[in-house]
């Protein structure tokens, strides 16, 4: 098993460290396009191998895609990240160009990759993947709503101050600050619903939290998140390469599901070795489908923008 994570930045060191740890692949290859940045991060972490007892074998490569020929799964994490005050979209016009050249030169060696999209904005760089790379469906994933689940839980966890492992939540929609929608009329505590725990106040505070929890650490980081961002890819990886059946929000492409055509957005899938296998049907209310609707049109809003820069 190999695996390939393309940008050593922090999400993308991250993501491979606890790929590495889990020790998800035989061989794990970091690529970046600074001059010697990823070489420098995978001995880093290689020098932790005998203090952590793993022993998959990092490579860091710069820029050479032919070293990572024979990748089960690739990761992009390529793209600049977001400053304070720059919103998700406002990246587009930078990354996209990066993300299509990534993605083409992965499976110019790895034909048979998994492609995991982790680069903002995060649902119109996978779209971008689908649309330029030619591949069944299901072997494009956009992490994003993995992320905001991992997100409403904690946010839930410390309003009803309890182990966020004891809670179930999902947020479905676009990975965006007002595109995202946290199902709190689903999310149960060991079964019961948060609804009968929490009044509609602070489950309000806590679905509205959620929605900026990427912009609230940007403020206090002065840079884009990278322990959950990248703990999240890893959870990807780790259930594709274990062919766990887990049920993720994803960033998949829709054909009917969910009242939508022609978009890739975040809804519950199961995820196993031939990457999205099975989109949930979450039975949304009125109110829950009209605000999907919305995030919906805002993300084709964004999408467009590649149809004007001729990318897809």
């Amino acid at each position: 098993m190999k695996i390939t994570v393309v940008g050593a930045g922090a999400v993308g060191a991250t993501c491979a460290d606890n790929i590495a740890r889990k020790e998800l692949a035989e061989e794990l290859v970091l690529l970046d396009i600074k001059e010697g940045f990823a070489e420098g991060k995978a001995i880093d972490m290689m020098q932790t191998a005998t203090l952590l007892g793993f022993d998959t074998k990092i490579k860091g490569v710069t820029n050479d895609y032919s070293q990572t020929a024979g990748s089960a799964v690739a990761v992009i994490t390529s793209g600049l990240p977001r400053k304070p005050g720059m919103t998700r979209e406002e990246l587009i016009g930078i990354n996209a160009g990066i993300v299509k050249g990534v993605a083409e030169n992965i499976l110019k060696y790895s034909p048979e990759a998994i492609i995991i999209v982790i680069s903002n904005p995060m649902d119109t760089m996978t779209y971008l993947a689908l649309k330029s790379l030619g591949l069944p469906k299901n072997r494009i994933i956009g992490m994003g709503g993995t992320l905001d689940s991992s997100r409403f839980k904690y946010y839930l966890s410390q309003a009803l101050n309890c182990n966020p492992n004891d809670l179930q939540g999902f947020v479905v929609g676009g990975h965006g600050d007002t595109t995202m929608i946290p199902l709190t009329r689903y999310a149960t505590y060991q079964s019961l619903p948060v609804t009968d725990l929490l009044d509609e106040a602070t489950l309000e505070k806590v679905a509205a939290d959620t929605m900026v929890g990427g912009a609230t650490l940007t403020g206090l980081l002065g840079t884009s998140a990278w322990y959950a961002p990248g703990a999240a890819g890893a959870a990807l990886v780790e259930a594709i390469v274990r062919d766990e059946k887990k049920l993720f929000t994803c960033c998949v492409a829709l054909e009917g599901e969910y009242g939508q055509n022609d978009i890739c957005l975040g809804v519950p899938v199961i995820i196993g070795k031939n990457g999205w296998e099975k989109i949930i049907d979450y039975k949304l209310n009125e109110k829950e489908q009209a605000a999907f609707n919305k995030s919906a049109d805002a993300v084709r809003n964004m999408n467009n923008v590649l149809a004007e820069m001729k990318l897809v």
